[in-house]
């Protein structure tokens, strides 16, 4: 859990509750809003609805966008936040999920594409008793 992402997730949250509209942009660009936490990497999550975050997470898990969001290659950091409407009592999401700057490949090297599909496989299988294992929480 990263302090940084978590304040960046509940700005969204709160901005999309206030406004009762599910939408990345509210508060501005993604890029614009993630820029603070330093990341090379980073990718969010938003959901409404849901009352749990185990509910929102098998939604995310169960849509092919967002579980690519979710097992994000070189992920060392995540933010969550949900926030309630005063208006219609709807919860609003959100999760930030963030790597560090990536080196500069060398010249000549290939890309490790199905590296990282099998890393984020074994993620998946390795969390035997979790639903879906993120940056080493149990979820």
């Amino acid at each position: 859990m990263d302090s940084t992402l978590n304040r960046i997730a509940r700005e969204q949250a709160t901005a999309m509750a206030a406004r009762d509209v599910l939408d990345h942009d509210v508060l501005g660009s993604f890029s614009t809003r993630v820029a603070p936490s330093g990341s090379g990497r980073a990718a969010e999550n938003i959901a409404f609805g849901y009352d749990s975050f185990a509910k929102t997470l098998d939604q995310w898990i169960d849509s092919s966008g967002h579980r690519k969001n979710l097992l994000m290659p070189g992920a060392s950091r995540v933010g969550v936040a949900s926030v309630k409407s005063s208006r219609t009592g709807r919860t609003y999401w959100a999760m930030v999920i963030a790597g560090e700057y990536e080196r500069p490949k060398p010249a000549g090297t290939k890309q490790a594409g199905t590296k990282a599909a099998a890393v984020a496989k074994t993620q998946v299988q390795s969390a035997q008793s979790c639903r879906l294992k993120i940056l080493s929480l149990c979820l």
